[in-house]
């Protein structure tokens, strides 16, 4: 008997398991310990209003893409030295369903 293929990560339940602790997606909630994340992808870093980034990261001038954000979950202090956020997220198959989840937010 073949075993089914196993199933891709599903972004949404990573993305609450990993990340809804400090980031919201909801704009009617209140902020939390990270930005806002909906429409992140598109976004100039350091750039909701109201969040207080740290310095690095207030001074970045570029745009959040998937790339970007896969560069940064994989290690945030290397792309931002000093940058607040600890997570850290090694694999790149659960980083890609966080970062394509948060890409199919509107």
């Amino acid at each position: 008997m073949a075993l089914p293929a196993p199933r891709p990560p599903d972004g949404a339940a990573l993305f609450k398991q990993q990340c809804a602790t400090c980031h919201t997606i909801n704009p009617s909630e209140q902020v939390r310990q990270g930005p806002l994340l909906l429409g992140v992808i598109g976004r100039h870093a350091g750039r909701v209003d109201g969040f207080h980034y740290s310095p690095g990261l207030a001074k970045a001038d570029f745009v959040w893409d998937e790339a970007r954000l896969d560069a940064w979950l994989t290690n945030p202090q290397a792309m931002i030295p000093g940058a607040f956020m600890a997570y850290r997220q090694a694999k790149p198959e659960t980083r890609a369903a966080i970062i394509t989840y948060l890409k199919e937010l509107k």
